[in-house]
């Protein structure tokens, strides 16, 4: 799947110019925490978000500094906080680091752009223009439809059901050192034997849950103590 598979589109957009107030009611408007923002010839220039307002003078939340840290601070910076903190244009207060990606990128590269600087949502471009936008709560959306039309999958049949969950289990590289066995009834399956540690007794759990057509999961392992071989039998 590629970002423009995920993204959304239209984009609602602020103008750099545009007065905070008309940021602030856009993104209250249309439930989102964040604008990108544009110049006067439609390109993009930054982003704003919920976190850009957080600061404030109006709120009593400004930044603030003792005398000390004012003094090894620098006029520049402070002068560039007291911007942020009392602008009242978008560009006053935007983020002007604007991470983005191209729509024909695949999601795995989102994922590592957006886990790795920490970026909740991102501008989608096609030739450095901007077509869409991608946040968390467009994979969130995503992963519930996947969910859900997983589980609508007509069941396969017990016999099925086992070749698959035992097939699931044999190309995982956590299940180890250890001895399971599947039997499947009405689908309801049911895993025996045992394993090392607990996370793999989990881990054998949720592999069964994810077959189409498993309706329960009922969990028998035992664990074997890695240092003294003591067998510690299922709940």
């Amino acid at each position: 799947m590629l970002v423009r598979d995920l993204m959304t589109a239209p984009v609602v957009s602020v103008r750099e110019s545009a007065p905070i107030v008309d940021a602030l009611q856009l993104m209250l408007e249309s439930k989102v925490s964040g604008l990108p923002v544009i110049n006067d010839d439609n390109r993009l220039v930054g982003i704003v978000t919920e976190g850009d307002f957080l600061r404030r003078f109006e709120l009593g939340t400004q930044t603030r500094h003792n005398r000390l840290a004012e003094l090894f601070s620098g006029t520049a910076k402070l002068a560039q906080e007291y911007v942020r903190n009392s602008g009242r244009r978008v560009g006053d207060v935007m983020t002007r680091k604007v991470f983005t990606i191209e729509s024909h990128a695949s999601l795995d590269e989102l994922v590592d752009m957006m886990t790795r600087h920490h970026i909740k949502r991102v501008p989608v471009v096609e030739t450095s223009r901007m077509v869409g936008m991608v946040s968390r709560s467009d994979f969130l959306r995503m992963l519930l439809r996947t969910l859900t039309e997983a589980d609508q999958h007509t069941p396969a049949g017990d016999d099925a059901i086992r070749r698959a969950v035992l097939l699931e289990l044999q190309r995982q590289p956590w299940i180890g050192t250890g001895s399971l066995h599947v039997s499947v009834k009405n689908g309801t399956v049911e895993l025996l034997g045992s394993v090392l540690h607990d996370s793999q007794r989990q881990a054998a759990r949720v592999s069964a849950e994810n077959i189409p057509g498993v309706t329960a999961v009922i969990d028998k392992i035992g664990i074997i103590e890695p240092v003294s071989g003591t067998f510690i039998p299922p709940a």
